[in-house]
């Protein structure tokens, strides 16, 4: 079936040993961004994983622009246009911001390093420093620096606003939004429920490895029986 999407993920399944982690998940993504919910242990960490060719997956499709990722490498698919940023930021802890920055930049794009900062002035201070001296909120601004220096086409967000301050949230979602308008499309894993519906425009909830509900921000953002059943939150709370 012609699609205009630029990722479409088709009957996804995958495997690590005896446990059956995605089961046939099916998901298309375009220009709207679109936001990953799900309690922990659903799978979205998974799939993430798995469209990056972190993981193999056991059975189904992933195409990008077209193109059939199955036996890929990740720096292939990195090099094809998609960006990640992982949970847990994976800064090296030996290596200046510059240097982490350096090792991926390239010519000719939008992002340039010193785009980058202008856009988080607080890595341009600290330049010199090292990745174990950095704070959560600047180790994300620099996972979320690194993976633009690379002019994705598709950026990939694993729970970017995990563990920091709420201005430093803020900032993150102004940023998702400010990729989204440059046309950049954006995959976001969010346990965040505010911050999600605040950068996405689309919702897609995983239970069990699959995908059950599929719908606008707007539409879960009104449906407080569905946060409920799905998200396991209670009228007027965040995530």
């Amino acid at each position: 079936m012609a699609t205009d999407a630029l990722l479409e993920i088709r009957g996804l399944d995958l495997r690590y040993g005896s446990s059956h982690v995605l089961h046939g998940v099916d998901l298309n993504l375009g220009d709207r961004p679109l936001g990953i919910l799900g309690r922990n242990g659903m799978g979205k960490t998974s799939l993430c994983n798995t469209i990056l060719g972190l993981h193999p997956n056991s059975a189904g499709t992933i195409r990008f622009d077209g193109v059939d990722l199955s036996g890929l490498a990740p720096e292939k698919r990195a090099s094809m246009g998609i960006g990640y940023v992982p949970q847990g930021r994976r800064v090296f802890r030996s290596l200046t911001v510059e240097e982490h920055l350096k090792i991926v930049a390239r010519k000719g794009g939008a992002w340039t390093i010193d785009r980058v900062y202008e856009t988080f002035p607080r890595l341009k201070e600290r330049r010199r420093n090292l990745g174990n001296a950095l704070s959560g909120g600047e180790q994300q601004m620099l996972a979320i620096g690194r993976a633009l220096l690379l002019n994705p086409r598709l950026m990939v967000l694993d729970e970017p606003t995990e563990g920091l301050a709420p201005a430093i949230v803020s900032d993150v979602v102004k940023l998702i939004e400010l990729i989204a308008q440059e046309g950049i499309a954006v995959l976001l894993v969010e346990q965040n429920l505010h911050a999600a519906l605040a950068s996405v425009k689309d919702v897609a909830i995983m239970v069990g490895g699959e995908v059950v509900e599929r719908m606008t921000a707007q539409a879960l953002e009104e449906d407080t029986a569905m946060q409920k059943r799905h998200l396991g939150l209670e009228p007027g709370q965040a995530g």
